[in-house]
């Protein structure tokens, strides 16, 4: 009894932790927002959402997922020898995407049917780079427990990021702020955390090749499957994005965008914090009972308790509110809004727990996962197209499917966390 009100005492804790930091972090953009709408147009976002897009695809797996990996070895060697691993990783895959990126350009630019993003092309590489480190700093750091580090460096990258949105937007026109504060701001944060890595000479001296190839050996399983799993899942949520431009228009994606933001907020701030205590602590009981249904109803918990009645009140008042607050320009983005508030609910409940894969090595079933939500939403979109259905439709469409999706996801999730592995 006494440990079980320990262990939760320390979840609580370590979501507190986080939850301070990236509630500030995303209380930034979220405060300046209004600003931002008002020295950006609709377009801007939208160019803006193609390159952030296009990033994220790639950045996801740009480490062939052995972030994930430094997580579940018993000992700090051979973490921070997969630490190595994925930075090699990285830098060799960021590096071809520029090769790519030169010989291609023009082709990019005719496909994506938009010039201006051109020029923003030949940065993609390097905000790739970026995003890749970002993800085995942040693995590393959780396995570390270093819970404060991490929300320290979570404020910093915001109020640099508005800072620069803000400072550079004011005196150019166009997106050049909004892409190149998400780049400095990355970088910055990024060199500030592998700094503090490189002081413990313990640890680095621990590297050696022999013991990277080992390991990249012992988690074969994390390229050979999770990659095409996140690749499926963030494609889902970003290929969408680009055949929206492609198929209706910039301005709607720059909408579109807006309301992703906004909306995707409680995910990225308590439902990323919850999730990562929830991977450390899941893992741990996972190692000692075979299972991890304990943790898992305990973040469950917290979730529905957070989201219930944040998503309720959105529901019926956000239209106005994104008038209000953004300009009556915006009030389109409200109506999105209101059409995707359920998605987005069940989304932030089910995304938070998915790690649940990890966890217990199905890295399989979750590329099948999503599989399934690629499919399903770019193949709702190509339908919707076909049948020249409006933009609205479509989304009424979209967040129905997909709710139901992520609904049935979250049903297996516990039924795996409940199962006892022998």
């Amino acid at each position: 009894m006494i440990s079980t009100q320990k262990k939760n005492f320390e979840f609580n804790k370590n979501v507190l932790t986080l939850l301070t930091g990236t509630t500030v972090a995303q209380a930034i953009p979220v405060a300046i927002s209004p600003i931002l709408t008002r020295i950006y147009t609709p377009e801007d976002f939208g160019l803006f959402a193609i390159f952030i897009a296009i990033t994220a695809i790639f950045g996801s797996t740009v480490n062939a997922r052995y972030d994930l990996a430094i997580m579940l070895p018993k000992k700090d060697e051979d973490a921070i020898n997969l630490f190595a691993l994925g930075f090699v990783i990285t830098t060799i895959i960021s590096f071809c995407i520029f090769i790519l990126i030169l010989i291609f350009n023009e082709n990019l630019v005719y496909y994506l049917g938009n010039k201006e993003i051109g020029i923003w092309l030949y940065f993609l590489p390097l905000t790739i780079f970026l995003t890749g480190i970002w993800n085995i700093l942040s693995n590393f750091n959780n396995r570390k427990k270093k819970y404060k580090i991490l929300a320290k460096a979570t404020i910093l990258k915001s109020i640099l990021l508005a800072s620069l949105q803000l400072c550079i937007g004011y005196f150019k026109s166009g997106v050049t702020g909004l892409i190149s504060g998400q780049i400095i701001s990355n970088a910055f944060v990024n060199i500030k955390l592998i700094l503090i890595i490189l002081k413990d000479k313990t640890f680095v001296s621990k590297i050696s090749k022999t013991k990277m190839i080992s390991l990249g050996k012992r988690y074969i399983n994390f390229p050979k499957f999770l990659v095409w799993g996140v690749l499926a899942n963030t494609l889902s949520h970003n290929l969408i994005s680009i055949l929206i431009s492609m198929f209706y228009s910039v301005t709607t994606l720059g909408f579109f965008s807006l309301v992703q933001r906004l909306l995707g907020m409680p995910s990225s701030l308590i439902g990323q914090s919850i999730g990562q205590v929830y991977f450390q602590q899941a893992t741990k009981e996972k190692q000692k009972t075979g299972r991890a249904v304990k943790t898992f109803n305990n973040a469950l918990k917290k979730l529905l308790i957070i989201g219930v009645p944040s998503f309720g009140f959105l529901f019926f008042f956000t239209e106005d509110l994104f008038a209000i607050i953004f300009g009556e320009n915006w009030r389109m983005a409200g109506k999105y809004a209101k059409i995707l508030l359920p998605l987005f609910f069940i989304r932030f409940v089910s995304s938070s727990l998915s790690l649940t894969n990890v966890i217990f090595e199905k890295q399989k079933i979750g590329l099948y996962i999503n599989l399934i939500l690629l499919i399903s939403s770019t193949g709702l979109l190509l339908y919707s197209h076909f049948l020249d259905f409006e933009f609205e439709k479509f989304l009424y469409h979209f967040s129905i499917l997909l709710s139901l999706e992520y609904l049935f996801f979250l049903i297996y999730y516990w039924y795996l966390a409940y199962r006892v592995i022998r």
